[in-house]
């Protein structure tokens, strides 16, 4: 997204800065399968179970996560932070703001690092970025998930928080979608990103901008100019739609599609929508593709517990535990594109509560789906 106007640099020649999403390896999927089951799975790659609490961590002044930053000719240097403890309100006012949308996912900030999922950093030259959903799990407790590389406290800090927390719930570039029918002006783009204030080289540019993402990652078949999760880009960059020849402005916030698409993937948890499992009974997983099936469970006796998903489908099983009126991440199985059913073993005490939560990714139209715990 766009600088601050408190940058140092005093909007430095170039234009806007841009985030960088990180490169990671792609989905692994077993050769042969359908295309309805591989678009189905990648789509729903990624993304948290619906009623997880997402513990966020900022990195403060003084504190540094053992990193050195590398910069575009290969060297690497110790960089200081941008001060941080002034810009933290940006960053929990666009939680906030995630949260408001009405959604199933929770935030909440904590002192401790080792508890939380979301690092964030403010490291100063080293760009703003976040990995993409439950790949931050895959990151070691110590280092950022999301860093912010310039001063959030100007006009367009709002919104570059806004697009780094969507990246973190599971969301990708909006102007890499195959549907936007865009047209680049390749070399031109280059050119531009080679300069201040980016100075990207041309694969990190390709990667974040040319590049076309699979079109089994995004929702729907249309393209929202004026998502979040669209760069702004300057004249002479674009050449196909040619409205957008003379530039592309997104309209800033969260835009009605944003709000559609989070609230489909995350609705709200609604009480009477959560099932009881019972020990040895069937619970038919009636929800559409994509959605999300939620039961709770009351052990009466502390042992080991099977929860296993049944039928021609792939699954993901997700297993929380209330902890003082919290719901905690205990363990997780997901059988996506395996010739199995999701299966998880766990012990759970009596006298406690425990949520189930049940990703019905594929429905092969076989034996109907349903889950049981025994």
């Amino acid at each position: 997204m766009a600088q601050s106007e408190h940058d140092d640099a005093k909007h430095p020649v170039g234009g806007p800065r841009y985030c960088a999403v990180r490169p990671t390896s792609p989905i692994a999927l077993p050769a042969g399968l359908v295309a309805d089951r591989v678009s189905a799975i990648v789509l729903m790659a990624h993304k948290w179970a619906n009623g997880t609490l997402l513990n966020y961590y900022f990195f403060d002044d003084t504190q540094r996560d053992g990193e050195t930053v590398t910069d575009e000719n290969g060297a690497q240097t110790w960089v200081t932070w941008v001060g941080a403890k002034a810009q933290q309100d940006v960053v929990r006012a666009a939680f906030k703001a995630w949260k408001d949308v009405g959604i199933g996912l929770d935030f909440r900030e904590t002192n401790n690092r080792q508890e939380a999922e979301v690092r964030i950093g403010f490291m100063r030259g080293d760009g703003a970025w976040s990995y993409i959903g439950t790949q931050i799990l895959d990151i070691a407790a110590n280092a950022r998930t999301m860093n912010f590389g310039w001063d959030l406290r100007g006009a367009d800090g709002a919104d570059t928080a806004l697009h780094e927390i969507g990246h973190t719930l599971g969301l990708p570039h909006e102007h890499q979608n195959p549907n936007a029918g865009i047209v680049w002006n390749e070399e031109a783009v280059y050119a531009d990103l080679a300069e201040p204030p980016n100075k990207w080289k041309r694969e990190k540019t390709f990667h974040n901008i040319i590049r076309k993402i699979d079109p089994d990652t995004v929702q729907g078949s249309s393209w929202d100019p004026d998502s979040i999760m669209h760069y702004p880009f300057k004249a002479g960059l674009i050449a196909e739609p040619a409205k957008y020849a003379s530039g592309l402005t997104p309209a800033g916030g969260l835009s009605q599609r944003d709000l559609t698409w989070i609230r489909t993937f995350y609705p709200s948890i609604a009480p009477a929508g959560v099932r009881t499992l019972t020990p040895a009974v069937s619970a038919p997983l009636d929800v559409p593709v994509g959605q999300q099936a939620d039961f709770v469970f009351a052990p009466v006796a502390s042992r080991k517990y099977s929860i296993q998903t049944f039928g021609e489908c792939d699954t993901q099983i997700v297993l929380f535990e209330e902890v003082d009126g919290v719901w905690r991440y205990l363990a997780a199985d997901d059988d996506s594109g395996e010739e199995r059913n999701a299966l998880l073993v766990s012990r759970m005490r009596a006298g406690r509560r425990y949520a189930v939560r049940v990703r019905l990714k594929f429905d092969s139209g076989g034996t109907p789906p349903a889950v049981m715990l025994w």
